[in-house]
């Protein structure tokens, strides 16, 4: 969690407005790491230059919102299979997602990821928590929802130390 800490610090630190943007299904287990970490997120009192948006499995439905915020920051949470241990986190370099393949989804994360910040430029940070179970109706792991509630905390105190 200390290396997700300094990524997290350091992507931030020349942050204007950020977009903290949950992808997964509530409906397969694991899958909903990102949409935990967001919920988590909400209960904090957050600044007005940090949003959390809830893709579900169609972030691609947001892109007018997030485009009309302006974000200089895309934080994209997703349960991803990284071979990692469960509730393991991870950074995914946007180099690496070409054709990766993240949940549930369907359009592909570089394709959503150019689009938004075709007239925006923005930088983008990819978080995917290692899932353990992404069966249809089956609940969350505990590991994975640890990882979501840690994730979250850590996410909240890099907000409020870029002073975004």
């Amino acid at each position: 969690m200390e290396k997700i800490k300094i990524i997290l610090n350091e992507f931030l630190k020349d942050g204007k407005k950020a977009v903290f943007l949950a992808v997964g299904s509530e409906l397969r287990g694991d899958d909903a790491a990102g949409i935990a970490a967001a919920g988590e997120l909400v209960k904090e009192n957050l600044p007005n230059g940090f949003k959390v948006m809830l893709g579900y499995t169609a972030p691609e439905n947001l892109t007018g919102e997030i485009k009309k915020f302006a974000p200089s920051h895309l934080i994209i949470c997703d349960a991803a299979d990284s071979g990692l241990n469960p509730g393991e986190i991870s950074v995914i370099s946007t180099d690496d997602i070409q054709g990766a393949a993240f949940s549930t989804h369907m359009m592909p994360m570089n394709v959503f990821i150019n689009y938004i910040s075709k007239d925006n430029p923005l930088k983008t940070l990819i978080i995917g928590i290692q899932p353990e179970n992404l069966e249809f109706g089956a609940e969350m792991s505990e590991s994975v929802k640890t990882a979501a509630v840690n994730l979250s905390k850590i996410i909240f105190q890099a907000v409020v130390n870029s002073k975004i």
